[in-house]
């Protein structure tokens, strides 16, 4: 097969490392990729959102099967144009990626269907006052999400009435996150521990990829501001197969069959977002995509040939591949190597060195998310700029951590920030458990 895989972030490149193990793929391309990434397959400058420019290289370079990292062209409907032009494409059309790209479509979803998920309300921006006096009378800490796309910024926790009317005036007065959050819905704060799965699907049947767990905010201990996540590990030890039986059977399967009774067959890959509460498993979230960091330590840990089931989740034809299996003996974590001042304003174009010891060393994965070529060298081109992954035994947590650490500090740029504490959950639970 040839492939192609649209995105340029470090969540692209895992997929992309993933897919060239595969002895069925032949040759990849990426648009537009990433330094890390144009070493493995050819990157195109196309942006990600010309749709008619991808779908005419696609026709030329005759790919077998497409595949979407990035929420925003399937929201802008790419899938549904592929599908219009009979080109295979691994993700959902742009009526089932509402799931990521309206909080409030996927909450009312979620009622119809009796699948667990917080308490909620939902707001305009010609309700200001009423959104006000609703946040007088709830308990805190209060959930406030933009309903549309925020990458991954428009939640905020509040944990008084000034912080919920400061948050109201930010999304609807000051317009922080303009079209995005123009609606909000404001939600119980849900206690417990929080969880990612991946599920890979064709509409029907599906594959759950390994659990992992995200460190969304920029501090250590899970303070300060939300990020895009600032790191995470596979497999969640929090998450028992007691509960995985209840998620699939409560969340997964119920949304899946009414995506389908709605006429929004899902086909791709569906991100659950999780937390594990005292009451039951609950949803925070659905993306429509892989997750970014969560995809570089799940797909490590993960035996198949993952092209296989990306091309017959895009056919319908899942129920074609026999078994799939994760690696249980291994587990993996991502440390992500942040620009000083994410995720708010943040320098560009800082050298990284350190990068070339790795090239030999198998356990240790360097995965791009924003850096770019300036002649010979690699310079960063983001605010998350890499996810450094160690791979080891699962039943030693702490040796894959101090090797992740280790390989955080052979690599440098000016004003590189990392979190010290990815995976300490791990650690933690398993002390609850012992």
């Amino acid at each position: 097969m040839k492939i192609l895989i649209i995105g340029s972030g470090g969540r692209e490149h895992a997929i992309v490392w993933k897919l060239s193990q595969s002895p069925k793929v032949t040759k990849i391309f990426a648009i537009p990729g990433n330094p890390g990434i144009a070493q493995l397959a050819e990157c195109i400058e196309l942006k990600v959102d010309d749709t008619e420019k991808i779908i005419k290289f696609v026709k030329d370079e005759k790919i077998d099967l497409a595949i979407v990292g990035p929420e925003i062209p399937l929201m802008n409907g790419i899938v549904d144009r592929f599908e219009e032009e009979k080109l295979l494409i691994f993700g959902p059309r742009k009526s089932a990626a509402m799931l990521e790209g309206s909080k409030l479509f996927a909450k009312n979803f979620m009622k119809r269907y009796f699948i667990p998920t917080a308490q909620f309300n939902s707001f305009t921006n010609n309700e200001i006052g009423n959104a006000i006096n609703y946040v007088q009378s709830q308990k805190y800490p209060l959930v406030i999400k933009a309903d549309g796309l925020a990458a991954g910024k428009g939640v905020v926790i509040c944990e008084s009435f000034e912080d919920c009317k400061n948050t109201i005036q930010d999304y609807f007065v000051n317009n922080i996150f303009g079209e995005a959050g123009k609606k909000i819905v404001i939600e119980e704060y849900m206690q417990g521990e929080e969880v990612s799965l991946f599920v890979l699907t064709d509409g029907e049947k599906y594959i759950i990829l390994p659990s992992a767990q995200d460190h969304k905010k920029i501090l250590d201990d899970d303070k300060g501001k939300n990020t895009g996540g600032m790191g995470a590990y596979s497999p969640a030890r929090c998450l028992t197969k007691q509960n995985l039986d209840e998620i699939e059977k409560i969340i997964i399967q119920p949304t899946l069959l009414g995506m389908k009774n709605e006429g929004n067959i899902y086909k791709g890959c569906l991100y659950v977002g999780l937390m594990l509460t005292n009451d039951g498993p609950k949803v925070v979230e659905f993306n429509v995509r892989f997750g970014d960091p969560e995809t570089q330590v799940v797909l490590p840990i993960c035996e198949f040939d993952i092209a296989d089931i990306f091309y017959q989740c895009a056919n319908g034809n899942l129920n074609l591949i026999e078994k799939t299996n994760v690696d249980n003996s291994k587990n993996a974590v991502c440390v992500i190597c942040a620009s000083n001042g994410y995720p708010d304003e943040y320098e560009v174009g800082k050298q990284i060195t350190g990068l070339e010891q790795f090239k030999t060393q198998d356990n240790i994965l360097i995965f791009h998310s924003g850096t770019k070529n300036i002649g010979n060298e690699i310079v960063t081109n983001g605010g998350r700029v890499l996810g450094i992954t160690a791979i080891g035994d699962e039943k030693n947590i702490h040796q894959t951590i101090n090797e992740v650490y280790s390989a955080v500090k052979k690599i440098n740029f000016d004003g590189m920030y990392y979190r010290k504490d990815i995976a300490k959950k791990a650690i933690l639970w398993l002390n609850k458990i012992n």
